[in-house]
């Protein structure tokens, strides 16, 4: 087995809590995540090590960046477990949603629904990191009327939206669950993103937190969260709904 860690520290399992990461890539070479089966099973294990006990992996739905297909992607999966088993793994692959871009080809899959459920019951949803499309929030609401219940990934990173504007709020009221990722708490993403996640949560807006693990580099930094008393005192406090999946 192929170690990508240079450094070996000791994670404090702070996420225990959750239970559940329920957003990574894992997956390989599917999507902008793991390159390979060995930082796949890395990444798992470090996972194991910051107190998770299960993993639901969502790789990216996005036109035409990444045009994956349901059924490859279960396929995927399975050999994910299997090599995760023969690698004695002790982690729970719970199982597979999606990471669904809100982009030009999302009303066409709406018509047409696969959607990987996270958990069997939410369709995760995200937006551009630079510019959010237009007839997003409708198509949004389309969805909730065809019955679906949307968690809109790291509203954090979308630097247009501003959490003391309407759109979030707007959103928040029409009932769409907001995941948060753990490594915005530790600035992973800077600093405005961090302001905002922390602003989130101090408003009761956030119902998960994820990891977004995309390989090790991602996994060293979810590592050295764990010793931030910050986000030890957040993991005690506040009731996510991860451990519900």
């Amino acid at each position: 087995m192929l170690n990508f860690f240079k450094k070996k520290d000791v994670a404090n399992p702070i996420f225990a809590p959750l239970g559940t990461d329920m957003h990574c890539h894992l997956i390989p070479k599917v999507d902008d995540g793991s390159k390979c089966m060995e930082e796949s099973i890395e990444c798992l294990q470090t996972l194991k090590a910051v107190g998770y006990n299960k993993v639901i992996i969502t790789p990216h739905f996005q036109y035409p960046r990444f045009p994956n297909d349901e059924d490859d992607i279960k396929n995927r999966f399975e050999e994910l477990k299997h090599c995760a088993a023969n690698e004695g793994l002790q982690i729970e692959l719970a199982g597979i949603g999606g990471e669904y871009r809100i982009d030009t080809a999302f009303k066409a899959r709406l018509d047409n629904p696969r959607f990987l459920k996270v958990g069997g019951k939410y369709v995760l949803v995200e937006f551009s990191l630079h510019q959010q499309m237009m007839g997003s929030d409708e198509l949004i609401f389309d969805m909730q009327m065809k019955g679906y219940e949307v968690i809109l990934a790291h509203p954090e990173r979308y630097p247009y939206m501003n959490v003391n504007g309407m759109r979030l709020e707007q959103l928040k009221n029409q009932g769409v669950f907001f995941q948060i990722n753990s490594l915005s708490l530790g600035g992973f993403y800077g600093d405005e993103a961090k302001h905002r996640a922390f602003e989130m949560l101090e408003r009761g807006w956030v119902e998960f937190m994820g990891t977004d693990t995309h390989n090790t580099m991602y996994a060293q930094a979810l590592r050295d969260l764990t010793h931030n008393r910050k986000v030890e005192k957040i993991m005690e406090k506040y009731q996510f709904l991860n451990n519900t999946l």
